[in-house]
C-alpha cells in the first residue's frame, strides 16, 4: 500500500474580512474591523446575537485588534453581512476593507489625536486613489506620549517622538519623519505609494528595508516602547484578557452590558470607564495567569490545515509553565497566532508534537514527534 502524501500547509498570503471571509474547519471566518477599534455597546451586543444566529457561537480576537465571527455557514452569511452593515460595521467594497487595516493604540481619549488621525488615515485608505498593496499590509496609529504597539503587526507607524512630536515610521527603522497632525495622513499615503514603487517582490515594510531600500527624510529617533499589556485598571477603563484570544458570544454580550469596547492586538479587550466589573465567566483579570503567557492557533479540527489540537494542549500545560515562561502552540508550521519567534515553540505534525526553543514554528526543533502526554517533561 502507497504510504499517503503529506503536503505542507497552505499559504494563502491574505487574512480574512466580512466582505472576503475565509473557509476553515468550521466554516467561513468573517473578520470585523472595528473603526478606531472600538465597538459602541449596541454593536458589540449585535456581533454577539449575529454570531449566535449566524454562527457556530464563538468569536476570537485576532493581532491586528479586529473580531472573527466563526462558523458561518454558506446559507447564514448573507443574513450575517446584512446585519453587520445595519450596524455600520461594513466597508463599502471588498477593496476598501482590504486596505483597512488599521490598528489603533486603545488608550485614545475621544476628540484626541489619535482618534482624529485614525478617522483620517481610513477616509484616505477608502479613496479611489489609494495605492494596492499587499493584502497583509497594515498601518498603526500609536501616538500616545509613549508608544504601545511596536511588537504588533504594521507596516506605517504614526507614533510620538521623545519631545511630543509626531513622527511617521517605516517599519523596520529605528527612525522616522517629523509630520504634522495636518500633513500626517497624506504622509502616511506617500510612505505607502513609495513602498508600492519600490517593494519589487516584498510584501511588507520591514523586508524591503532590511534589503537596503530606504526612504528619505527620516531622521528623528524613535521611543523605544516598555509597555508590557496586562489585565487591569487603565484611565480609560478596566483591561480583561481572553485565553487564546478565544471569547464566546454569551461573554461578549455580558461586557457589553457595562460599556464601550475597544479592541487590542494583545488578547485583551478594553472595557471603556468600568471601575470594577461582576465576575464574569471566561475573562481573565489576574495579570500572573499562565494562560495569558500561551499563544495558541484554532488548531484541529476548527482550522483545515491543523495538524493537531492546540488549545486544549496549552490549559493542560498552563499549570506548569514557569513565571518566566512564554509558549506558542501552532497547528501547523504556518504559525499563524504569532509568527515571530518565541521561547517555545510547539508545532503539531502528523507524528505528534515538534518543540522548538527561541524559534518560529517552522524552525528546526530540537524534539520531534512528541505526544500529548510527553509534552510537560519535554517543557
Amino acid at each position: 500500500m502507497n504510504e499517503p502524501e503529506i503536503k505542507g500547509p497552505t499559504i494563502k498570503g491574505w487574512c480574512p474580512g466580512a466582505l472576503r471571509p475565509m473557509m476553515s474547519g468550521d466554516g467561513l471566518v468573517v473578520r470585523v474591523r472595528p473603526y478606531n477599534g472600538r465597538l459602541r455597546r449596541a454593536q458589540a451586543d449585535g456581533i454577539a446575537s449575529l454570531a449566535a444566529a449566524h454562527g457556530n457561537g464563538f468569536l476570537d480576537l485576532s493581532s491586528r485588534g479586529n473580531i472573527q465571527i466563526r462558523g458561518v455557514r454558506d446559507e447564514t452569511y448573507r443574513g450575517l453581512i446584512e446585519g453587520l452593515r445595519a450596524m455600520g460595521l461594513v466597508d463599502p467594497t471588498p477593496e476598501i476593507e482590504s486596505r483597512r487595516n488599521v490598528l489603533v493604540m486603545p488608550f485614545w481619549q475621544p476628540g484626541d489625536d489619535t482618534e482624529t488621525l485614525a478617522a483620517e488615515l481610513t477616509q484616505a485608505l477608502a479613496q479611489d486613489t489609494a495605492p494596492d498593496l499587499p493584502a497583509k499590509f497594515g498601518f498603526a496609529v500609536d501616538t500616545g506620549r509613549k508608544p504601545v504597539l511596536q511588537d504588533a503587526s504594521a507596516d506605517i507607524r504614526l507614533e510620538c517622538d521623545a519631545g511630543g512630536g509626531l513622527i511617521l515610521v517605516a517599519d523596520g527603522l529605528d527612525t522616522g519623519k517629523p509630520v504634522s497632525t495636518q500633513t500626517a495622513a497624506d504622509e502616511a499615503l506617500a510612505l505607502a505609494r513609495w513602498f508600492a514603487g519600490h517593494r519589487g517582490s516584498a510584501t511588507r515594510m520591514k523586508a524591503l528595508i532590511a534589503a537596503g531600500t530606504t526612504p528619505a527624510g527620516y531622521f528623528v529617533p524613535r521611543q523605544k516602547s516598555d509597555f508590557k499589556p496586562a489585565p487591569g485598571s487603565t484611565p480609560n477603563g478596566v483591561l480583561l484578557g481572553l485565553a487564546f484570544g478565544q471569547i464566546t458570544v454569551e461573554t461578549l454580550s455580558s461586557l457589553a452590558k457595562h460599556g464601550g469596547l475597544r479592541l487590542t492586538p494583545w488578547r485583551l479587550i478594553l472595557v471603556e470607564s468600568a471601575r470594577q466589573l461582576p465576575q464574569i465567566d471566561d475573562v481573565i483579570s489576574d495579570p500572573a495567569d499562565p494562560l495569558l503567557r500561551i499563544i495558541a492557533c484554532t488548531g484541529a479540527p476548527g482550522c483545515v490545515q491543523g495538524l493537531g489540537a492546540t488549545r486544549s494542549i496549552g490549559r493542560i500545560l498552563a499549570p506548569h509553565l514557569s513565571e518566566a515562561q512564554t509558549l506558542h502552540i501552532s497547528g501547523c508550521t504556518k504559525g499563524c497566532a504569532h509568527p515571530r519567534p518565541a521561547p517555545l515553540t510547539l508545532t503539531a505534525s502528523a507524528s505528534g508534537y515538534d518543540l522548538i526553543k527561541d524559534g518560529t514554528a517552522a524552525d528546526i526543533p530540537q524534539q520531534t514527534g512528541l505526544s500529548p502526554s510527553e509534552l510537560k517533561d519535554a517543557l
